[in-house]
């Protein structure tokens, strides 16, 4: 085989590799705009979230097989691979998990769904972030205090969140138009018995030990 072929090869490899990371990267796009259209969510807020969330590389680029296990997080390369590693941890009692474009956590969030198929879907798990931050902004009347809640009600991890939050959100409103800035009633209300908002998310940018690759087959 000549070196000629084997770099066309290679470069088809590459290519085709790239394509199936953007089109991952567009369902969760492609979900939170739908989530923000039914809820009323600012479209912009949503699209930054989900990459301040899961996003890879310098365009932070969101995944939907994003997984968070208490601040140990991994992009996978499938559904199944991220589904898997989930299900072995939660047989074991471990739930402090962040699930999908909008890592919804495992321990707070899990009994909204009907499966942990359910949590993963990109649909359902935008959707719900989405019902989520209009519970949090009918609370606080504003959505950068919603966006700061959805990460923690602790400041100094909200001002963090919030902080790199500003950073990415101008490059993101350059691609949407304005949006509606009052949130739409929920189906149902995801406040806890006391009233307040269920705890949010650890978001894939602020883990320690987050890993910037994807994780191929870890299933233990």
């Amino acid at each position: 085989m000549t070196g000629m072929s084997v770099k066309s090869i290679v470069f088809g490899v590459v290519i085709a590799a790239m394509a199936v990371s953007g089109a991952n990267a567009n369902i969760c796009d492609s979900a939170a705009r739908h989530a923000a259209a039914e809820t009323g969510v600012p479209v912009d807020v949503m699209l930054t979230i989900t990459r301040l969330e899961t996003g890879r590389g310098s365009p932070a680029e969101p995944w939907p097989w994003a997984v968070n296990n208490a601040g140990d997080g991994s992009w996978f390369s499938s559904e199944d691979d991220a589904r898997s590693y989930v299900f072995s941890r939660v047989k074991r009692g471990i739930t402090n998990i962040d699930i999908g474009c909008f890592q919804i956590n495992y321990r707070w969030h899990a009994d909204e769904f009907r499966s942990l198929d359910d949590m993963f879907n990109p649909e359902m798990n935008a959707l719900y972030a989405a019902r989520f931050l209009s519970e949090l902004y009918r609370e606080f009347g504003d959505w950068t205090e919603a966006v700061g809640a959805y990460h923690s009600r602790t400041s100094k991890y909200a001002d963090r969140y919030l902080s790199k939050f500003h950073d990415l959100r101008g490059d993101v409103a350059r691609l949407e138009p304005p949006a509606p800035t009052e949130a739409k009633p929920a189906d149902q209300s995801l406040f806890g018995r006391q009233g307040r908002a269920r705890p949010g998310s650890v978001f894939m940018s602020d883990a320690t030990l987050t890993q910037p690759f994807i994780q191929f087959n870890r299933t233990n």
